[in-house]
């Protein structure tokens, strides 16, 4: 034991997860309750209004999520007419998303509470506040990749353990 701890207060990876999964267990409660949509939704939904017609690529390059929840997502939206997809002109092996006129009518309406909870978290900062915060989480940001590529000097991965099927007894 190196006889080292973090300390919660100023381990920022830990505070940026602690607010980021208050607020999204807040907004998706909020959302489900209001719109019957979640917060996973609700990212994609914004994106699509910002970006309409991306790939599933695209929002999960920009929202970081993983394949296998935005396809999920996609396909809910696609059930809910929210979302349309379609072959892209110049790549048919690409599919594009966009937002239909039931779901941009539901952005305009999640926005709105989106941007009024971002108002309530952000009342006791001044303006100069906000935008040295904003400059700091973008300098942040920038650096995600450069972090997660880090790989401690002399020490080998772990291999996977997989589990060895268990072999009945004799009595068996």
């Amino acid at each position: 034991m190196t006889g080292i701890r973090l300390n919660l207060d100023r381990y920022v990876p830990g505070l940026l997860t602690f607010v980021s999964n208050k607020l999204s267990r807040g907004a998706s409660a909020v959302y489900r309750n209001l719109f019957g949509i979640g917060i996973t939704e609700w990212r994609i939904l914004s994106l699509l209004a910002l970006e309409p017609g991306i790939p599933a690529q695209r929002i999960c390059h920009v929202i970081g999520f993983d394949k296998a929840l935005v396809s999920r997502t996609i396909k809910t939206l696609q059930k809910d007419r929210y979302v349309v997809v379609r072959s892209d002109v110049s790549d048919s092996r690409r599919q594009t998303i966009t937002l239909t006129p039931a779901g941009l009518e539901l952005h305009d309406r999640v926005i709105k509470v989106s941007l009024e909870r971002e108002k309530l978290l952000l009342l006791d900062f001044s303006e100069k506040e906000i935008d040295i915060l904003l400059k700091l989480l973008h300098r942040m940001h920038s650096r995600v990749d450069t972090v997660n590529s880090y790989r401690p000097k002399g020490q080998k991965p772990k291999k996977p353990q997989r589990k060895k099927p268990r072999l009945p007894d004799a009595a068996e």
